[in-house]
């Protein structure tokens, strides 16, 4: 779930939050839904905060993903960002404030409490294609969902990073096992254990993403796949899924349990307390100092 901030999931409602944009004159939203043609477009609007998960978000994303899949008039999910981000992972504003008082890793995972499992249980849940336009910085759950989609399009001038190494933390959202899956074992190793940057072409390149798009093309060039997709009968989009999720179902369990319980173990100790303190302070983190193992 970790992440670095810059600032520091015909019409109605997926969620009591969630504007819809066909007709609707509701105030800005956290995250905005439009549909057309069977696609829903799910896109994450926290601009300001480069479109970092709070639990609110968590939790919004979660319930519309839940609501689209129930939705017989929707066979398609596209999800993008606004922004120049598609989302700066983890809002560690709030997490440090809930490190700071007291909270441990169930508490900033937890379904009710802060959302972040329910997102990732909404994603493995969802049952219909899911498509990704990722059309700027991505870090932390801003990348690791990606293991969950089944499309992913990219703009050029996007980077993307997994900073946990850097946050003194573990990985998340089973990305352990979703990563080398796509990218292949030292890819993975790199983007997971190095915390740098890589880029668009980058990840087009080891198979993070589908396709690299002109960032006035990503949107288009997505929806437009999405649409043919759409236009095919659900039964058979969500036979197609189940029959390539499935198999590694387990695997993808397995893989979350092993890594909440190292995040469960790192949150809060040196290395966590060292990195949040030098987000807060404006200035990078310094872990040569910390006791041996931390």
């Amino acid at each position: 779930m970790s992440a670095v901030t810059g600032g520091p999931e015909t019409g109605g409602a997926a969620t009591g939050g969630a504007a819809s944009e066909t007709g609707s004159t509701a105030s800005p939203s956290i995250l905005e839904l439009h549909d057309a043609d069977r696609v829903r477009t799910l896109t994450l609007n926290r601009p300001d905060a480069l479109n970092a998960f709070n639990g609110a978000l968590y939790k919004e994303l979660a319930a519309a993903l839940a609501a689209a899949d129930a939705d017989p008039g929707i066979a398609v999910v596209l999800l993008t960002g606004r922004g120049r981000a598609f989302s700066a992972g983890t809002d560690l504003v709030e997490m440090a404030e809930m490190v700071a008082g007291g909270s441990d890793e169930s508490a900033l995972s937890d379904t009710e409490e802060h959302g972040f499992n329910l997102l990732v249980d909404a994603l493995i849940a969802f049952s219909k294609p899911l498509v990704a336009a990722v059309n700027g910085l991505g870090l932390g759950i801003g990348v690791t969902l990606l293991g969950f989609v089944d499309l992913a399009f990219i703009a050029e001038g996007a980077r993307l990073k997994c900073p946990f190494t850097s946050l003194g933390v573990a990985p998340e959202a089973a990305s352990s096992f979703l990563i080398p899956r796509l990218v292949g074992h030292q890819n993975a190793a790199w983007v997971l254990l190095s915390s740098e940057w890589i880029t668009a072409e980058q990840a087009h390149e080891m198979g993070l993403v589908w396709k690299l798009c002109a960032p006035d093309e990503l949107v288009p060039t997505a929806t437009e796949h999405a649409t043919r997709l759409a236009a095919l009968p659900v039964s058979s989009l969500r036979a197609v899924k189940r029959a390539m999720t499935e198999p590694v179902a387990q695997l993808v369990a397995e893989a979350r349990r092993r890594e909440n319980g190292m995040f469960a173990e790192l949150l809060g100790g040196p290395a966590n307390t060292e990195a949040l303190s030098a987000f807060a302070e404006g200035r990078l983190p310094d872990f040569t100092a910390l006791p041996d193992g931390a």
